[in-house]
């Protein structure tokens, strides 16, 4: 299976389709409120969502889908990364509630050499999450500085520090 890509795999204009989705819970919405310290009814309260909101229910913390995408993304574009440079725009366009599922996919914008260092490179990509019916709910920009086939050779190729089975010693 194939964790991140080279700067070299990276085809401008390519377009990964992340799989699977991530159906979100009620679970998963307050713990990583709760961890992040998020503590707007919005989103815990039921009844405060249900009676004062246009939604009539709780809506599930827009930082949460963003995770969720950016780590459906990391092997199809950053699994290989030498760094996250920048998100140049993040927009959450549609709420997601408990039992919605997550999709997503990365389009390639724009590749380019590193001007400093000659065995890597930037990719600049669009990721867009969208609901089990189709309906875009998150939408960000980011660049991505990523390995030349170079620097991997150098660095012991795909799968780096994976240490070498030791048998254990024949009985005699």
């Amino acid at each position: 299976m194939q964790f991140g890509r080279s700067y070299e795999e990276f085809e401008v204009g390519a377009i990964y389709k992340h799989w699977p989705g991530k159906t979100v819970t009620e679970y998963d919405d307050h713990l990583f409120c709760l961890l992040t310290m998020n503590h707007h009814p919005l989103h815990l309260d039921a009844h405060y969502a249900g009676e004062t909101t246009q939604f009539g229910k709780n809506v599930v913390v827009g930082n949460y889908i963003y995770s969720i995408l950016l780590g459906m993304s990391v092997p199809d574009v950053s699994g290989k990364a030498i760094a996250n440079l920048e998100v140049e725009s993040l927009r959450h366009i549609a709420p997601t509630f408990h039992g919605d599922t997550i999709y997503g996919e990365t389009m390639v914008l724009d590749k380019w050499e590193s001007k400093s260092k000659d065995d890597r490179g930037v990719v600049y990509v669009e990721t867009k999450g969208y609901k089990q019916d189709g309906t875009v709910v998150c939408l960000f920009r980011r660049k991505v500085m990523v390995p030349k086939n170079s620097y991997l050779g150098a660095r012991g190729g795909e799968q780096p520090g994976r240490p070498v089975p030791v048998e254990p010693p024949a009985k005699a």
